[in-house]
């Protein structure tokens, strides 16, 4: 990891291969186990992985307290890193980040990739489109986030102090960030109209925190998106099955298909 100062903001970034840009947002846990996903997309692209603030160890200023707030960071990042074309990928809380930052400018973005995004609301408002993270048993959580836990979770027992440092600053700014209203923004639903480059939305087939329906219902909300089922996974695709994940994003990113 290297530090990127954006804005005034230190920021906490994974900066991996060489090619064509792509900007990794991931959800707010299981940061480390995204690495088999990133480095299969590193021999063919410029992987940039950055932490918003409060995540990780990247700061967070007082003022600095919304997803709105992140999403112009890292269009500032963006035109910091001169990137170009670059193919945008937001995992879970990061797909969410990917679409409010997208439906502010595509200028830069050439397409969008979402896996199991937060975000939207479609459901009325007694209906839950996400599962509630915080009022759930811990046991519930994993087992609708994975298909199999037991190879995808960390043995925290096994990381040492500044590791777990980390996963308590991503879970607590994951909280503030995505508490009220949760896990979504009322009014994004109406601004995806102007995410007019192509997108590819993957879910993961058993995912028990957002059903794949809603990655149905999101694909057909965006002007031009088209959805694809992950089998063998449930709430972090590119976790459980990072070859197939990132062989999709690859034949999406080269050829739009």
């Amino acid at each position: 990891m290297e530090t990127i100062d954006v804005s005034g903001i230190a920021v906490e970034t994974l900066v991996a291969g060489n090619g064509p840009p792509l900007l990794f947002l991931p959800g707010g846990d299981y940061i480390a186990q995204n690495r088999p996903f990133l480095d299969r997309l590193a021999r063919h692209f410029r992987v940039v992985m950055p932490r918003p603030p409060g995540f990780g160890h990247t700061p967070r200023p007082p003022w600095f307290r919304s997803v709105h707030d992140i999403a112009y960071l890292w269009l500032d990042l963006i035109d910091r890193l001169d990137l170009a074309d670059v193919t945008l990928i937001g995992a879970s809380f990061g797909g969410w980040i990917a679409l409010e930052t997208a439906v502010r400018s595509t200028a830069r973005i050439g397409r969008l990739v979402l896996i199991d995004s937060l975000g939207v609301k479609f459901g009325g408002r007694e209906e839950r489109d996400i599962a509630d993270l915080y009022a759930l048993p811990a046991d519930d959580v994993l087992r609708r986030s994975f298909a199999d836990a037991a190879r995808a979770v960390p043995d925290y027992a096994q990381l040492d102090d500044d590791a777990l440092l980390a996963i308590a600053h991503d879970r607590e700014a994951l909280a503030l960030y995505g508490w009220k209203p949760y896990m979504h923004d009322p009014a994004l639903v109406h601004w995806l109209h102007r995410v007019t480059r192509p997108a590819l939305v993957l879910w993961g087939d058993e995912d028990g925190i957002i059903a794949p329906s809603y990655g149905e219902r999101l694909a057909a909300a965006l002007p031009d998106a088209r959805f694809e089922r992950i089998s063998g996974a449930a709430h972090h695709p590119q976790i459980e099955q990072p070859d197939r994940v990132a062989a999709a994003i690859e034949r999406f990113a080269t050829t739009n298909q």
